[in-house]
């Protein structure tokens, strides 16, 4: 605007001070509306062409230190609460990803105006480290926040992030170390950095749960100082990315053509650390005090985490337990607790839901699961750790999996990883009993995994948060009652917990 007819249009930012106010007067008990502010000051900041190129990186850097309260509390809400409604988690999920957006772009053209030499490009060198950290770490936040969704990967981010660092390294300032935010102890590089969204995106976060895409972010953060980049491949190279090239980093299965852009990656001597970090949690059922995970988990959540980073940062490629056959069938899926226990028991408790049923494409079977492609994703409910039932086409049967990785492109495709729990099932009544001698409590319908005997470890899903600590299971079958005591391996999902149990024959059923 214009004040009283004449002069150059004045923006509320133009005076630091001025702009300093506003950012303090953002209130802080909305983190929804306060990033929603700040994401409107970064967008008008970085359009304004009134300012200079160090002023407005200036405000840059200001706008985006505010916001990282803020984003965390939304980030700890949203893995801190598994069981939000759809609503819930996509206004937080929109809310962190549009954040990391709005300060990735920012940075990137500060970061630009250097790099292409614009009118007044010196006055960004003293600012350069730590600009270009924090344009690596937002761009790696929003790559995140896509891992946490499995959506489509926007490959134009690895070009940006591998352009900045390239530069970054040409100017010999890629290991300068800054504090990337007042207020937090760390020190980092722009080569840390790099390193932190190179080292995610090898370790199958397609794979993951979000809780766990989390840790795995906060071992790379400890690890960090572990990881190697190097400008040609070495013996123990894993991985290797083109800095030219606007594509992820990819596992070394043989030797790239030489360009004088390309990068090699290995985990150093990060793989073994972590094969020590599970002995020890293993045998204090604890994580070291030293190592920040953001929260306490169950050691089973954490050893399945160090597990799947040891093979995925590994030299050597993960080996299939069972080889896979080609095939092309179709298969009717349902999902959830309740959608697979209407599809095994149509009589049963739970009401078949139509919306539950659909059709997909198998095209690679082995013993342990399968491969298949989801024509068209309807809804978001299909994520890594979703119960399914699949029945293939022409038979009755139905098959209980787990969904263990999951991947969707552009056309609203998905490319699903299926883990196979049971061949057969069928739902059974079951009553809570505490200790080997209490008495029977209420009953639930659980789906029995397979079958049932005094000599075997049996299987079981119920619904999620049936079983309490200290409860064990009672099931009758065939004429024999089973008291069902759990081992302690039990995997958690939003609706459903798999329970695996030591079976002892009680008394003979009346």
């Amino acid at each position: 605007m214009k004040l009283f007819g004449g002069g150059k249009p004045h923006h509320p930012m133009a005076d630091v001070t001025e702009a300093r106010t506003i950012v303090d007067a953002i209130p802080g008990s909305d983190p929804f509306k306060a990033l929603e502010d700040l994401n409107h000051w970064l967008e008008s900041v970085r359009a304004w062409q009134g300012f200079t190129h160090d002023h407005r990186a200036q405000l840059v850097l200001m706008v985006d230190e505010a916001a990282q309260g803020h984003l965390r509390k939304l980030q700890r809400d949203y893995l801190a609460s598994p069981r939000l409604s759809k609503v819930q988690e996509n206004r937080l999920w929109a809310a962190i990803r549009e954040s990391y957006r709005q300060s990735a772009i920012a940075l990137a053209i500060c970061v630009d105006v250097f790099v292409t030499g614009q009118k007044g490009w010196e006055d960004l060198k003293p600012k350069m480290p730590l600009l270009t950290v924090r344009a690596l770490r937002a761009a790696a936040g929003q790559m995140k926040w896509q891992y946490v969704r499995y959506g489509l990967q926007d490959n134009s981010l690895w070009g940006m992030v591998s352009k900045i660092y390239a530069f970054a390294a040409s100017r010999k300032y890629a290991d300068a170390k800054v504090a990337a935010y007042s207020g937090i102890p760390e020190v980092t590089s722009a080569e840390q950095e790099f390193l932190k969204a190179v080292m995610l995106a090898v370790a199958s976060p397609d794979s993951l749960l979000p809780v766990e895409i989390e840790l795995v972010d906060r071992m790379i953060a400890h690890l960090i100082g572990s990881f190697g980049v190097a400008l040609k491949q070495q013996p123990d190279a894993a991985y290797w990315i083109d800095l030219a090239a606007n594509q992820p980093p990819v596992r070394l299965a043989r030797s790239p053509d030489p360009v004088p852009t390309l990068r090699f990656f290995s985990a150093g001597a990060a793989v073994n650390q972590i094969r020590q970090l599970i002995q020890v949690v293993r045998q204090t059922n604890a994580m070291p005090s030293g190592i920040n995970l953001g929260g306490s988990y169950e050691p089973q959540v954490i050893l399945e985490v160090l597990d799947h980073l040891a093979q995925c940062w590994s030299a050597q490629p993960p080996q299939r337990t069972a080889p896979r056959h080609r095939v092309k069938s179709r298969v009717t899926i349902t999902y959830g607790f309740d959608g697979v226990l209407s599809a095994l028991d149509p009589g049963g408790e739970s009401l078949f839901d139509p919306d539950k049923i659909e059709s997909w494409i198998v095209e690679n079977v082995s013993a342990g699961g399968f491969g298949a492609i989801v024509p068209q994703l309807r809804g978001d409910w299909l994520k890594v750790g979703r119960l399914l039932g699949l029945q293939p086409e022409g038979g009755s049967n139905w098959i209980i999996g787990v969904v263990r990785r999951f991947q969707r492109d552009a056309t609203q495709t998905g490319a699903v990883g299926i883990q196979t729990l049971a061949r057969a099932a069928r739902p059974v009544p079951v009553r809570r009993v505490s200790g080997q001698m209490g008495a029977s409590r209420d009953t639930e319908t659980a789906i029995l995994l397979g079958p049932i005997d005094s000599a075997s470890e049996a299987q079981l899903l119920l619904r999620s948060d049936v079983l309490l600590p200290g409860q064990n299971l009672q099931l009758e079958q065939d004429g024999k009652t089973y008291l069902l005591l759990p081992t302690g391996a039990m995997e958690r999902s939003n609706d459903y917990d798999l329970v695996r149990c030591r079976t002892m024959i009680r008394e003979s059923a009346e």
